[in-house]
């Protein structure tokens, strides 16, 4: 590891540690002996290993201090919206045979929204849909801009869901939540229901390891397919938010919420659970929510604002990367490891979101999901640029 290396990871983790508290509202009011995971998990990274080796290459950038592109074959390579170019080679799990697809677009707009949801050749069915998001905590979080989604929530006629957070801030209260909801826009383009707003109802976990039951809010049953719009970043406990993160705890009940951090330990505090168990807990509560779908759910993963902190920090870190894509997939554990492989490849200042996403193991929740048989972990990546 090289010198530069070596100051980017400490630097990166003083800022983690100045970021933790932030995490959807303030967990530094809870007792300090309810650490939200491991004391390691917290400081050093959970692996040795290094990042990819172009992590530690110089970063080549234009005249507007966007990273240059290299040159490459057509359809052997993508574009990012930031202008790098990444061979597909680089991409650790790609694989042309893979069962899974991973549908890309360097655009983000809201043309690019509705091209990638066509793209999936499906679409989430019946009477009533949800577009599961984060709403994003104020004053300052990066949630998904309503202007980006307005006409793929209209186009499958969606009522924006969310539930209410288990640790404080302005959305652990129903009231504030819809109030939040109001001032952030997302009111002006759809209906928008607080799921847990009253209570919880209890989805199987099969094959489980952690959980044996997923706490989700009461209105979860209400609808007959979901259309999940993440916003991938880093987070301050979990490393990394991305689509799995999303139909777990996003889609846990305050009670639920509690159930997963601390691996099925504690009905009402979210404090003192291990990061492992965690991480494996999130896994398998998403795959309550799909097995309970009969899969009537697809994914949609906007790569903007790629910040260590996640929407729940209402004054997250500056992004240090340039932005990537939209990303779309039937399989979250594909489309989560596309997200991650995307980071590795590329010679954008990527530091700060890796050691971010090292120190909490984020990559383990992808992988518990893999065993548990949420999704693959290998994808095929297909370009809409090309």
């Amino acid at each position: 590891m090289n010198a530069k290396r070596v100051l980017s990871l400490l630097l990166c983790g003083a800022m983690a540690a100045l970021t933790l508290a932030g995490c959807s509202g303030n967990p530094t009011s809870a007792p300090s002996s309810q650490a939200p995971a491991s004391p390691s998990s917290q400081s050093e990274p959970a692996s040795s290993s290094e990042p990819s080796s172009s992590q530690n290459e110089s970063t080549v950038t234009s005249s507007d201090g966007t990273p240059a592109s290299s040159s490459s074959e057509d359809g052997d390579s993508i574009v990012t919206n930031g202008g790098e170019t990444i061979a597909l080679s680089a991409l650790e799990h790609q694989n042309d045979g893979a069962s899974s697809t991973v549908y890309y677009t360097k655009e983000i707009s809201p043309e690019a929204m509705t091209s990638i949801y066509a793209a999936l050749g499906q679409e989430v069915t019946g009477e009533k849909i949800a577009v599961k998001l984060s709403t994003g905590e104020p004053p300052a979080s990066n949630y998904l801009d309503p202007n980006l989604i307005k006409d793929l929530v209209q186009q499958v006629n969606g009522t924006i869901v969310e539930c209410n957070t288990a640790y404080g801030g302005q959305r652990a209260n129903t009231a504030m939540h819809y109030q939040v909801a109001k001032d952030h826009g997302f009111t002006d383009i759809a209906d928008f229901v607080v799921l847990d707003e009253d209570g919880s109802v209890s989805l199987p976990v099969n094959g489980g390891e952690q959980l044996t039951e997923n706490l989700v809010g009461a209105h979860f049953p209400e609808y007959d397919g979901y259309l999940v719009l993440s916003h991938f970043k880093g987070h301050a406990m979990a490393g990394m938010g991305g689509a799995i993160k999303n139909i777990s705890i996003g889609l846990g009940s305050q009670e639920g919420k509690c159930l997963i951090h601390t691996a099925g330990k504690s009905h009402d505090s979210p404090w003192g659970g291990e990061q492992d168990p965690f991480t494996e807990s999130m896994a398998e509560a998403g795959k309550s929510v799909v097995d309970s779908l009969d899969g009537n759910i697809l994914f949609i993963s906007v790569m903007n604002h790629l910040s260590v902190d996640c929407d729940c920090n209402g004054n997250p870190a500056q992004p240090d990367m340039h932005d990537i894509g939209i990303l779309a997939s039937a399989d979250p554990v594909a489309l989560d490891q596309a997200c991650v492989d995307l980071v590795y490849a590329s010679q954008d200042d990527t530091a700060s979101l890796i050691q971010r996403m090292e120190s909490r193991n984020a990559i383990h929740v992808v992988e518990h999901g893999e065993r548990i048989g949420l999704g693959s972990r290998s994808y095929r990546l297909e370009n809409l640029d090309a």
